[in-house]
């Protein structure tokens, strides 16, 4: 199904990979701030699906369409600028949530990860990039290579980016007792959310 070789050669290149800190890093902490570690846990397995779903895209040559068609990546692109600024804004009027006993649903922040991940084109453009590196098209269907090559990816990440979530919801958890504390939490993961809705926004294609 899989080449063994390639397989370890894709794993430390993977975590490599998931240790460089990054947008969906950043999106976690910014949920960990806000909502506490459950909500950041959630986040991240949202991220996960997403990247999954991009895996699958990759696989059955879907990605090629994103990549040739500029018009189709720009609209995935401003979609997702305007979804994180919709967090943003909602992140700097409510202030931590968890300090007032409406911590947000674990549902709710697995779907802003989720949208997130899945609204950033650059993720599948990467995807097509770097895991056709490691498929050996004499070792089984692609599509099979691509799913397990994204599930180490996509694991990895979650693990990694829900432990950063972790370790922000501990600090935010700290700074809950005042209402001021609290809302300043709120306002540092609102500039978060605004500040990866500018990265998508000016990034390059390529």
């Amino acid at each position: 199904m899989i080449d063994p070789l390639s397989l370890l050669a894709f794993v430390p290149a993977a975590l490599a990979l998931n240790l460089t800190p990054g947008a969906d890093m950043m999106f976690c902490l910014g949920q960990g701030l806000r909502s506490g570690r459950r909500a950041a846990l959630a986040a991240s397995a949202g991220i996960t699906a997403g990247c999954m779903v991009h895996v699958v895209l990759a696989g059955l040559g879907l990605g090629a369409l994103v990549a040739a068609v500029p018009g189709l990546f720009d609209v995935i692109r401003w979609a997702g600028v305007g979804y994180l600024l919709y967090l943003a804004w909602g992140a700097w009027r409510g202030g931590r949530a968890a300090a007032t006993g409406t911590a947000a649903p674990a549902a709710r922040a697995f779907r802003a990860g989720f949208v997130v991940n899945l609204t950033n084109p650059k993720v599948i453009l990467f995807v097509l990039a770097f895991i056709p590196q490691f498929v050996v098209p004499g070792a089984g269907p692609v599509l099979g290579q691509f799913l397990i090559y994204g599930a180490v990816l996509s694991l990895g990440g979650f693990f990694i980016n829900g432990l950063a979530g972790i370790f922000a919801g501990q600090a935010g958890g700290r700074l809950t007792g005042s209402p001021v504390f609290a809302r300043w939490l709120g306002r540092v993961s609102g500039t978060i959310f605004a500040a990866l809705a500018v990265r998508l926004a000016i990034m390059e294609r390529v």
